[in-house]
């Protein structure tokens, strides 16, 4: 494993989201509205749900705004229907980006997303022009600072709960499990009471790319910040190490 810390990135993720709380709660209501209209309100019979759930969890959404947003999409039968549109493209010096969003109008998101791109010195591409750069895994990362276990205890907890692969970095562990087997780790894992900082099924560069412009450390984090001030964009997966 590299030098790199995803941790950190998902700390910086989370202390940027902070100020924005409202936007993130926004944007896990849909994805929890979505879910529910897909398979129900039961997060017990509805797998996706109940990963959402995890997920708002995991970014600090009270329990009584998740039933609330759960109660909302079941007893709204004209609410927006969203869809899941997806974007790839470059960043300054070739930095891969994946772009996930839930839209109820596909013309407005693309017009967005691309702006994004400009405006940070990188381009849209065509569907598949860097997803194979990625691996799409199931990802657990665990904050050192809030596990008590020791690495190979963990190890042995992680690997008889499923998943694939278990590494130690810096400051956090990082889980990753086959996409199809990650709510049955997940599961597994919260009986535990292990505590998650992120537990999400996402896209994982094979690959890290630097930057060591200071101009193209500008411009990618313009494309990021551009992003997230996008209510229709859920997630940015990305190979540049910070």
């Amino acid at each position: 494993m590299s030098g790199h810390s995803k941790f950190a990135n998902i700390k910086h993720k989370k202390e940027r989201n902070d100020s924005t709380k409202g936007k993130v709660f926004t944007k896990l209501g849909r994805e929890i509205a979505v879910a529910v209209k897909e398979g129900g309100a039961d997060p017990n019979a509805n797998s996706h749900l109940k990963d959402i759930i995890a997920k708002a969890k995991a970014n600090n959404m009270p329990n009584d705004t998740i039933d609330r947003s759960i109660k909302k999409a079941a007893g709204d039968a004209n609410s927006v229907n969203y869809e899941v549109v997806t974007y790839e493209g470059y960043g300054p010096n070739g930095i891969a980006i994946i772009v996930e969003a839930l839209t109820d109008n596909k013309n407005r998101t693309a017009a967005n997303v691309r702006n994004a791109f400009t405006k940070g010195n990188g381009n849209v591409g065509s569907q598949g022009c860097v997803s194979f750069m990625f691996d799409r895994k199931g990802q657990i990362i665990i904050d050192k600072e809030e596990c008590d276990m020791k690495f190979d205890d963990l190890m042995m907890v992680v690997l008889d709960a499923g998943a694939e692969d278990f590494s130690e970095e810096e400051d956090s562990f990082e889980i990753l499990t086959d996409p199809d087997d990650f709510s049955v780790v997940r599961e597994n894992l919260e009986k535990i009471k292990l505590p998650m900082a992120q537990a999400d099924v996402s896209m994982i560069p094979q690959t890290w790319v630097e930057l060591k412009d200071e101009n193209d450390i500008k411009s990618m984090n313009r494309i990021l910040d551009l992003l997230d001030e996008d209510d229709d964009v859920q997630e940015v997966w990305h190979n540049w190490e910070e």
